[in-house]
């Protein structure tokens, strides 16, 4: 393939995903991740650094990118924008590695797939870290192919810079750093030379290594047997197969052909281009070896978004395989990949719609306009003194609205030791306890438009109100103390648990709130031993 055909095809794909993006940047409903994303950048770059790297763990560089957002007066349509453009940015440097890996033809036709895929047009609106991690990875892998093969330390420094980003993005840029270890280890090239640039990336990542620490102890995951999920062969190669469907499309006809073409293509790398095929094969074995030893808890369950890193290599191989099957036909070949491709990408498509038909369609037009009049309410309510359970997407619209007047303390709600830290260091009196059920959540057992209007025992103590799906409560008395908030809390979760509403999270929130109870009471009784022995 020329290169001016091949850089044609590539640009075509990327203003395809951006122009995508752009368009459906607010389909998709806000999520409570984002939400927590932009309330933790709120605060002050030293109390960030500490809240992400010493009690939640997890991803510095997304929280970075957050704390500017929030700084700079975005909100949720500014933090999507950012995993839009490293989406969208994702696809040059896939196809820049896979031409390097596999040829220009493979590598157009990875980008394609790539294009349509699932977890990259839903990561691209979802304002995580996957798309910069996505991003990031690939630049490190695209980095290290450029440093074996041609050595220096400018590359090498290069390498260590975007290995270092990656690391920072997710705790599973453990995983890209040790595949690409294990890479060098087995090919036997430039060991020497690859020496010097891993120590320092992994002396400098020792922060990041420490947040990941955090985060595994948050969730209970460890190593050794024993875990709730995956640890078997059996359950670790479904989840593999898992994975490979979100990355293509998931009807097992679809799939079954995409693993054939991704088989077909290995074993042609094997033969042409061996260091390539020992590349694909260190970034799918490490996190397998890692899942197989890896002890989850009960809370914790992988999905395909945490092998995104991955997504470049297996569309490679799908590519190379496609192109290999096209050379066996040369008369009619490049029609036959052109039309696999035209097949595949309508395919991918419809397997995003079947798994968030938001994203395609928009939320109904009934759910976001009671989004908007929840937020409008809960603004007009608002006092900066506030106990705001949960970072509900509801208290981000709010706070874009009410600004000033919005309080920046949000309880936790799916972690006890969190959820007690931000009550027991909060400024008292604390002011009044807010809560949101969402019915049209998909956590939900069924998702509804409409929810009831429900109190809580006793009605007195609580102000509700009932907008489309969400259920907005509001404690009529400042709870003043994180005693009285965590009673007030029970009675409301109970309600979440009602057959009435049967919210998703209620659970998990009342379990929070009770656990939450006695670590209170440790921490008065421990406050009230160290006053004495003073």
């Amino acid at each position: 393939m020329r290169a001016n055909s091949f850089r044609l095809g590539v640009g075509a794909c990327t203003a395809g995903v951006l122009s995508f993006l752009l368009v459906r940047l607010s389909a998709w409903p806000p999520h409570e991740d984002e939400t927590l994303a932009l309330f933790v950048g709120r605060q002050s770059l030293g109390g960030l650094v500490h809240t992400v790297l010493g009690q939640r763990g997890g991803a510095p560089l997304h929280f970075g990118f957050a704390w500017i957002v929030a700084h700079t007066g975005g909100g949720l349509t500014s933090l999507r924008l950012v995993s839009a453009l490293f989406a969208a940015g994702s696809v040059p440097v896939i196809a820049a590695l896979g031409a390097r890996l596999a040829g220009r033809g493979a590598a157009l036709a990875a980008s394609a797939l790539v294009s349509g895929s699932w977890v990259l047009l839903f990561h691209g609106v979802y304002g995580r870290m996957y798309s910069l991690f996505l991003f990031t990875s690939a630049l490190s892998y695209l980095a290290l192919v450029d440093a074996i093969e041609r050595g220096g330390r400018r590359r090498w420094a290069l390498w260590g810079a975007a290995a270092f980003l990656a690391i920072a993005c997710h705790p599973y840029g453990a995983l890209v750093f040790a595949s690409q270890g294990l890479f060098v280890l087995v090919g036997r090239r430039r060991i020497r030379d690859a020496l010097w640039p891993f120590g320092v990336v992994a002396v400098l990542g020792t922060p990041m290594w420490w947040s990941d620490l955090v985060l595994a102890g948050r969730f209970d995951v460890g190593v050794g047997g024993g875990g709730e999920k995956l640890g078997t062969p059996t359950s670790v190669l479904d989840y593999l197969d898992h994975v490979a469907g979100d990355f293509t499309a998931g009807y097992q006809a679809v799939l079954i052909v995409a693993l054939l073409l991704a088989l077909g293509g290995f074993v042609q790398l094997v033969r042409t281009r061996s260091q390539a095929a020992l590349l694909i094969a260190a970034v799918i074995a490490t996190p397998t070896a890692a899942l197989m030893l890896a002890r989850l808890g009960s809370s914790t369950s992988p999905e395909s978004r945490h092998l995104i890193f991955a997504l470049p290599f297996f569309a490679i191989l799908v590519g190379a395989g496609l192109v290999e099957a096209a050379r066996r036909v040369p008369s009619v070949g490049p029609v036959v990949a052109a039309v696999a491709i035209a097949a595949f990408v309508p395919a991918e498509i419809s397997w995003g719609y079947h798994k968030t038909p938001e994203l395609y369609r928009g939320a109904p037009a009934s759910v976001v306009r009671a989004r908007d009049e929840a937020a409008a309410w809960l603004a007009s309510t608002a006092e900066p003194n506030d106990v705001l359970f949960g970072y509900e997407p509801l208290f981000l619209e709010a706070w874009q609205r009410a600004r000033g007047h919005m309080s920046k303390l949000v309880v936790p709600r799916a972690d006890p030791k969190l959820a007690l830290n931000a009550l027991v260091h909060a400024r008292l009196p604390l002011g009044h306890g807010v809560w949101v059920f969402d019915a049209f959540e998909t956590n939900n057992y069924v998702r509804r438009r409409e929810i009831k209007l429900v109190y809580p025992d006793p009605a007195a103590e609580f102000e509700v109100r009932a907008f489309g799906p969400f259920l907005v409560v509001r404690s009529k008395q400042p709870v003043v103390t994180p005693r009285r908030f965590l009673k007030l809390s029970r009675k409301v979760e109970v309600v979440g648990e009602c057959p009435g509403l049967c919210i998703g999270d209620a659970d998990v929130n009342l379990h929070t709130v009770l656990q939450a109870g006695p670590k209170l009471d440790h921490y008065e009784a421990s406050r009230s031993r160290s006053t004495v022995s003073r």
